[in-house]
């Protein structure tokens, strides 16, 4: 009767671990589907705003000089076009666009933006960056503090492109609720030359080559998905 009764002790205890993995297993699984959910969402998301970017734009990017990226980035990179050295305004002492960046935003804006509204993805659409991008030459009448006088240049060239387009007439054509969700995407980003480019366009902090101040001095479209706050968030979750 003992024996009995000691089998039967060790058979609950084993049926209480099989359980126990059991539902172990069924969180692990679970949990195995839910992050690669988000990963794919996430893929799928980039992939089709990227291939419609591609496909609007395509014929445009090499007169305008500018490439697309993968991460969703819109990158002008003609200096000649956009900026004069030292200085926030588009043309040397004036507060006004160059002529011919005037020309590219007011073709380029509209297209983008009209996908970006009325396209099924603008829920996913998070935040949409314009950032200024600039050498590294000192402008101690800004500021003693070179990369701090580029960050205030930088900042207010992203700043001039927004203007621009509020006073376009796209702009004005847009409903009220259209302006609003612009308006809750936009953020004017000055990066100073934090993220100062090489000859061949790669950042200087990873290539360890010199910076290229032509190549550096540049303006920035780049789409953030809510996919990238929900992988941000999944990345911190699994590295507690």
């Amino acid at each position: 009767m003992a024996k009995t009764n000691v089998w039967m002790s060790v058979s609950d205890l084993m049926t209480g671990l099989m359980v126990i993995f059991l539902f172990v297993a069924i969180a692990y699984i679970s949990r195995v589907q839910k992050n690669q959910s988000v990963l794919t969402d996430y893929v799928e998301t980039k992939n089709e705003l990227h291939n419609k970017l591609v496909k609007e734009f395509e014929g445009d990017t090499l007169k305008w000089q500018m490439t697309i990226g993968k991460d969703l980035t819109m990158k002008f990179k003609e200096p000649t076009v956009l900026f004069s050295t030292g200085s926030s305004e588009l043309t040397p002492g004036s507060s006004q666009l160059t002529p011919r960046f005037k020309e590219i935003l007011d073709e380029f804006l509209p297209r983008y933006f009209n996908i970006l509204l009325n396209d099924s993805l603008r829920s996913n659409i998070q935040e949409i960056r314009i950032e200024g991008h600039t050498d590294d030459v000192p402008m101690p009448s800004k500021h003693l503090d070179p990369y701090i006088a580029n960050a205030m240049l930088s900042q207010e060239r992203a700043l001039a492109v927004v203007k621009y387009f509020r006073t376009m007439p796209q702009f004005k054509t847009y409903s009220e609720k259209q302006k609003q969700l612009l308006e809750y995407w936009f953020t004017a980003n000055g990066l100073s030359y934090g993220k100062a480019l090489d000859s061949e366009g790669d950042f200087i902090i990873r290539s360890g080559k010199p910076i290229d101040r032509a190549h550096s001095r540049r303006v920035e479209f780049r789409i953030v998905t809510s996919g990238d706050e929900i992988l941000e968030n999944f990345v911190k979750e699994n590295t507690k």
